[in-house]
């Protein structure tokens, strides 16, 4: 009888095959292991904070009290000015009409006011003179009839009544005198001093309506207040435009800020006055400095952000503001800015 029996030389190369092959396995759940540690602190780790935000530069409306008709446009959007420039022509007739009324109204009243401090004409005085003249011629008959009258009533040659009615005679003869020289005197003083103020009042007034239109009408050209970039021109030629109406907006190119929105949780990040490093995506991703000038709340409508389910605060939003340090020619309003909190 015969028995299958392995070798003694055949059993320890199983074992080594045996080994080998849990070996590899190990050394393979090793690499396995590392290479998914590699991967997930390379595509799973937590990507930096960014709070984007945008450039920005101070507009400001062109706009004027006349209302009229754009007559002429003398720039186009995307125009460089200089203080000073003339930006448009608005034209109104109607504005011109009460200017012509204005200044009629001042004329009459200046004229009015001349004829009060004239006094009475020359033929009014002479006449005045005239009167008084003739009421003293008057006055000197009937005296001298009174008085012969009244010696003769003592002689008893006339009656008391004829004595009488030449008395009264004398008397209104010397109250028409009085009357004819203050008659004379009115004439020769002419018109009362609250008349000659109020004269000189309704001149003022007059002048007043003048300067009134006249300051309307200083803007039917309208200047640039500043240099800058011609933004937007809202009217076309032709178009009518009412009083206050903004006719086109400014870009302060000069006056340049990045502004961002950011949560709360970033603030003791961005206080006043702190320098800060942003981003240009549009300039190569170039970096500027820029110092916090400006933080606001933005208010709790839409801003605010639940830090927990069931929350027991919330997380508000903030307005920041912050000008670069350096003059940033390239940089234009509305480009994109980056933020990395530190």
């Amino acid at each position: 009888m015969s028995t299958n029996q392995s070798s003694p030389t055949q059993q320890p190369d199983a074992v080594r095959r045996e080994e080998r092959i849990l070996t590899f396995a190990i050394v393979g759940v090793l690499v396995a292991a590392v290479v998914i540690a590699v991967v997930g602190f390379l595509f799973l780790r937590r990507p930096a904070d960014i709070i984007e935000g945008q450039a920005d530069a101070t507009s400001v409306r062109i706009s004027g009290k006349l209302p009229g008709r754009v007559a002429t446009l003398y720039v186009r959007e995307g125009d460089m000015v200089r203080a000073g420039d003339t930006l448009v022509h608005i034209h109104s007739s109607v504005v011109d009409a009460k200017l012509a009324q204005a200044e009629a109204m001042r004329e009459a009243a200046a004229a009015s006011n001349r004829a009060v401090d004239a006094g009475a004409r020359k033929q009014t005085i002479q006449a005045a003179r005239d009167l008084v003249a003739q009421a003293e011629a008057a006055e000197g008959i009937t005296r001298k009839t009174y008085e012969r009258l009244e010696a003769l009533c003592r002689d008893g040659v006339v009656s008391q009544q004829k004595r009488d009615e030449a008395r009264a005679a004398y008397d209104a003869a010397v109250a028409a005198a009085s009357a004819a020289r203050s008659q004379l005197s009115l004439a020769l003083a002419g018109a009362r001093d609250e008349e000659k103020r109020a004269s000189a009042a309704m001149v003022d007034v007059a002048s007043a309506g003048v300067g009134e239109v006249r300051g309307i009408l200083e803007d039917q050209y309208l200047l640039a207040p500043c240099d800058g970039q011609i933004d937007q021109v809202y009217p076309e030629e032709g178009e009518l435009v009412s009083m206050g109406a903004p006719v086109m907006s400014l870009l302060r190119i000069a006056d340049k800020w990045v502004t961002f929105n950011a949560r709360e949780k970033y603030l003791a990040d961005l206080p006043l006055g702190r320098e800060i490093t942003v981003k240009i995506p549009a300039l190569d991703m170039k970096e500027v400095k820029a110092r916090v000038y400006y933080v606001r709340d933005l208010g709790s409508y839409a801003t605010w952000h639940a830090t927990k389910a069931t929350g027991d605060w919330d997380s508000k939003t903030f307005e920041v503001k912050a000008r670069p340090l350096e003059p940033v020619p390239e940089l234009r309003p509305g480009m994109t800015i980056l933020y990395y909190p530190e």
